[in-house]
């Protein structure tokens, strides 16, 4: 059996990894596909990071925590959502169940008759990613709202100094042909 996780991980933070943690301990004999969604955008105040530093950011904390049977895959956006279970079924492996807290996920998997769980939400109020992203903008200590292995990668990549750019000037963004 395989689960999917889908989110866009922006930055991936320790409310993330707790739920990764809590379905793998559920299901220990279940593979997860973490989707890494919206993986076409970035650079954007909601989507300030590449699809490829979002899955850096999850394999580290997923090693580093020695959590296995995670696979982690981009997935963009097609922006049908009649369509949208239908494409992530011939883009990614075989999946029987789904995991997820947001309203319309769950909605368009249930229609499409897959089994749907939602993961617990720890301490949603401090874990949320528009909450992270303005601690990373600000300068406020963000570290202990990302797994370590994540805070390094941020630090390494200028996470924090991109956030406060693209809070400054929310005209910064893709660039347009």
């Amino acid at each position: 059996m395989r689960g999917l996780l889908i989110g866009r991980f922006q930055p991936f933070h320790s409310g993330h990894l707790a739920a990764v943690r809590q379905i793998r301990t559920d299901r220990p004999s279940e593979q997860l596909i973490l989707g890494i969604g919206s993986a076409q955008e970035s650079y954007t105040w909601k989507n300030p990071f590449t699809a490829s530093e979002r899955i850096e950011m999850a394999v580290l904390a997923i090693e580093e925590a020695k959590l296995d049977g995670v696979i982690v895959m981009p997935v963009p956006d097609i922006d049908r959502h009649a369509l949208w279970v239908r494409y992530l079924e011939t883009l990614l492996p075989r999946f029987e169940r789904v995991y997820t807290n947001n309203p319309l996920t769950r909605a368009l998997f249930e229609d499409a008759k897959y089994p749907v769980e939602s993961p617990s939400l720890i301490d949603r109020a401090r874990f949320e990613g528009e909450r992270v992203r303005e601690y990373l903008a600000a300068g406020v200590d963000w570290t202990p709202l990302v797994p370590p292995a994540v805070a390094r990668y941020l630090s390494q990549i200028g996470g924090p100094a991109r956030l406060a750019l693209l809070r400054l000037d929310p005209s910064v963004g893709p660039l347009s042909p």
